[in-house]
This record gives structure tokens, sequence and C-alpha cells, in this order.
């Protein structure tokens, strides 16, 4: 009698692990979200000039990691596990998302940029705790044009899968692109390629945020905001995506226009070493380069090759020892000059991503 109770058990409990797995895949195939290929963004900031007529310009690009991977922070997905958080923080504690915010909005006040690509601004998401960064960025910034380029939607991440207690819970998330001038046209541009299912139900839609600016001359400047595929072990959502962008540069510098790509690539540029900062203490990780023939010789690459740009999140920040490498940077065009290029070293206080300047001047 012990042994059949004991069957019914187990053959019980099996069958709420496999309904509970089965409900869980069900619920994120339902919601799913699955956005258009091109789709124009309005401006929810203030009406700027519509023509640029100074001929140097600058911008700065930043991965806000959405207020939640300070300096205190480690991630548990860093370690590789979706399913588990084995003691690793899942969302970090609302006082340092609160620090993190105030970071981010006073370097955004001080940086006096013409132009912000920030990514991973949250806008309503249980892991930010529902701060809307873009808003609080466009108050810091009352005369800029503002737009907002969804590509992380999901009311519910169900991750670690078997701790449904420490869920990542609802994400509203994207790029974030803040100007001094008005664009005569903006659009959020799907990139090519996803994960299979259904590890595709909770990662994120990635994109890009373009933007058409008038210029005096009669020319136009593209300025383009990115976030390119992380967690992509054998690279090819990166090689789909690198090829779209390719394409996507080359046809707008084909019809004259000026053309800046700015944002976290999730690589390393040309001949860049990933561990440069850190020769040989690789600590396990690897970030591939962009490739030298990506585009033709005369376009160029701007990155401050002294300071890193990203640290890794498996454990809290500490100098020296956490593993640092580079892979948020510019892209111009021939037809741009590029004048300075600098990281700003925050030593990972608000972010996990260090915010980069750049100042060029369209020729």
């Amino acid at each position: 009698m012990k042994k059949k109770n004991l069957i019914r058990l187990v053959v019980g409990a099996i069958l709420l692990f496999v309904l509970y797995v089965a409900g869980i895949l069900l619920y994120g195939t339902l919601n799913d979200w699955q956005p258009k290929g091109r789709v124009a963004i309005e401006n929810q900031g203030a009406a700027a000039p519509e023509v640029i007529r100074d001929s140097v310009l600058s911008f700065v690009t930043w991965n806000l990691g959405f207020g939640g991977l300070g300096e205190e922070s480690e991630f548990f997905f860093d370690h590789g596990n979706m399913y588990f958080s084995v003691g690793r923080m899942v969302r970090a504690p609302e006082e340092a998302v609160r620090k993190n915010n105030e970071g981010i909005f006073f370097n955004t006040q001080t940086l006096k940029s013409d132009f912000f690509l920030y990514q991973e601004v949250d806008v309503r998401s249980k892991r930010s705790y529902y701060a809307n960064q873009h808003d609080s960025i466009r108050a810091q910034l009352p005369d800029y044009a503002a737009y907002f380029a969804p590509n992380y939607r999901s009311p519910l991440v169900p991750i670690p899968v078997f701790e449904p207690w420490h869920f990542y819970g609802e994400v509203e998330s994207g790029l974030g692109t803040y100007s001094k001038y008005q664009p005569y046209a903006s659009e959020r541009i799907q990139l090519p390629g996803e994960f299979s299912w259904p590890v595709r139900l909770f990662q994120l839609d990635r994109c890009v945020a373009l933007h058409r600016f008038r210029v005096a001359n009669g020319k136009e400047l593209v300025v383009m905001n990115v976030h390119n595929s992380a967690y992509d072990a054998d690279g090819s959502l990166k090689r789909e995506q690198m090829k779209f962008l390719r394409e996507l540069c080359l046809e707008e510098y084909g019809k004259g226009h000026y053309v800046i790509v700015g944002g976290d690539w999730n690589q390393v540029p040309p001949f860049f070493r990933f561990d440069g900062f850190m020769p040989g203490n690789t600590q396990g990780y690897t970030q591939t380069n962009i490739a030298p023939d990506f585009l033709p010789g005369d376009w160029q690459w701007g990155y401050d090759p002294r300071v890193p740009s990203n640290r890794k999140t498996k454990d809290t920040y500490k100098p020296g020892e956490t593993f640092v490498t580079l892979i948020d940077f510019f892209l111009v065009s021939p037809n741009v000059r590029m004048l300075k290029v600098k990281t700003i070293d925050r030593q990972f206080q608000f972010s996990d991503h260090q915010p980069v300047y750049m100042q060029v001047e369209l020729r």
C-alpha cells in the first residue's frame, strides 16, 4: 500500500511539473510580442529646431542597464542558468535602483551633448520597480526631442523558471534617443534573426532606432541607435544583424547622407583585443571582433582604447578583479570627421556600461 502511495506521489509530482512548464510555454507563446519590420515612432519631447546649422556635433551612447546593474549588482543570468538563480541576484534592491537612476540622470544633465543614444531604458518593468526612465530623462532634457523604440516587451518573463517567487516579471524596455534637433522622420526597424522557440519567447526583439535630420547645407544626417544581440553563443544572430546594418549604412551613405551609428554592439571593434584591459586574464569570457572588412576602410570606428566601457556581472564590481572590455562605440561614414572620443570613467557606479562621448564635424 505504501509503495502504491509513493508511486502516486511521484507520478503526481511529475504531472504537476509538466503542467507547470507547459503552462509557462503556453502563456509565453500566446503573449509573445511580434513587432513589425518598420514602424514610425513619434516625438515625446520638445519641438526642437528642425535644421542642424552647426557643423560640429556631440554624441553620447550609454547602455543604462535599466538602472538595475550598478556597481553593487550581480546578475544570475550571466552564470548561464535561466532555471535557477543559485542564490544570485535576480533584481537589485529598490534603493540601489534609485541610486543608479539618480546617477544616470545627473550624468545626463552634466555631459552636455547634442545627441544621447541610450539602451536598456525601462518604461515599465518589475526589475526596475516600474520607474519610467524615459520620462525622467526627458525631464532632464526639457528642450530635446525624445524618442522611444521598444525592444523588450513581455507581461511576464518567467525566469528563473523553477523559482516562481523570483520571477523577473513584467518588462517594457528599449532604446531612448534624445536630440537637440528635431528629426523629420524616425522609425523603429526590426533587426533580422531570433532565438529558437521557446527561448525567443522571453528574449529581446532587437531593433535599430533610425532618425533623419535636415542639415543647413542641404544634406541629411542619419543617426542610428543600436543594441545588438547578447547571449548569442554561436554568433549567428550577430552575423545576421551586422549584415543588415552594413547594407543599411551603405544604402544611406550612397544617397549622400552623413551616417552615424552608436550603441552597445555586444562585440569588440576590429583588431581590438577583447581582453586588452586584462591581457590573458579572460576569466572564461570571450567576445567576438567586428570583421575588419565589415565596411570600406574609409568608414571609422569611434572608441576610447584607454578606458573599458563594459564590465561583466557574475559578481559585484571589484576594480582590478572584475573582467572589463569594450563593446560600446560609434561608427561614422567617410564624410564625417571624428574629432574626439572619450569614455567617461564612472567606475561602473550606475550601470554595467559606461557612457562614451564623441565629437564630430560634418564635412
